[in-house]
């Protein structure tokens, strides 16, 4: 059961170029990429990095969150910085990507929430414990979700073989 508060609201049609922009794509180590995060935004990217923003904190964002290029770098920059993504729906390679690398995300088309509001997933439901509103949650096919709750892509295929 995911829990955070949200820490910075976005809306509709972020690319990942206003997540992780362009001219840091040279930048390929997961241990490296979250230094960019939201580069452009100076305050965000500096509370971030000062590690200001704990660990299983919230960002919601409107539809299409991840649109334009297919860079796996606005996904690992994100997962170094341990954030929920509650987005209306996300682009369709960049929720590739994201579960392949084990980002957290939750898709919840009607979700209302602002910055400093407390979100909750409970079962199929994101609840706005600061509101006191509840929203239905579109799950992931149960292999999308397993691959996420392993870490990502290589830990989920590590245990298989070692369970195999």
């Amino acid at each position: 059961m995911a829990k955070g508060k949200v820490v910075r609201e976005v809306g509709n049609d972020i690319s990942t170029d206003i997540i992780y922009p362009g001219r840091y794509m040279a930048t390929v180590l997961p241990t490296e990429t979250p230094t960019y995060a939201f580069a452009d935004d100076a305050d965000f990217n500096r509370k971030l990095r000062a590690g200001e923003i704990p660990p299983g904190s919230v960002l919601v964002a409107g539809k299409n969150f991840g649109c334009g290029s297919s860079r796996e770098q606005a996904a690992s920059c994100l997962r170094g910085y341990d954030l929920l993504i509650v987005a209306q729906n996300f682009a369709r390679i960049f929720l590739q990507n994201a579960i392949n690398l084990g980002l957290n995300m939750v898709i919840c088309p009607t979700v209302e929430a602002e910055e400093g509001h407390e979100l909750e997933v409970q079962g199929n439901s994101l609840v706005n414990r600061t509101s006191g509103k509840s929203f239905p949650i579109v799950p992931l096919p149960k292999a999308r979700q397993a691959i996420i709750d392993a870490g990502g892509l290589i830990p989920y295929t590590r245990r298989l073989l070692m369970e195999g």
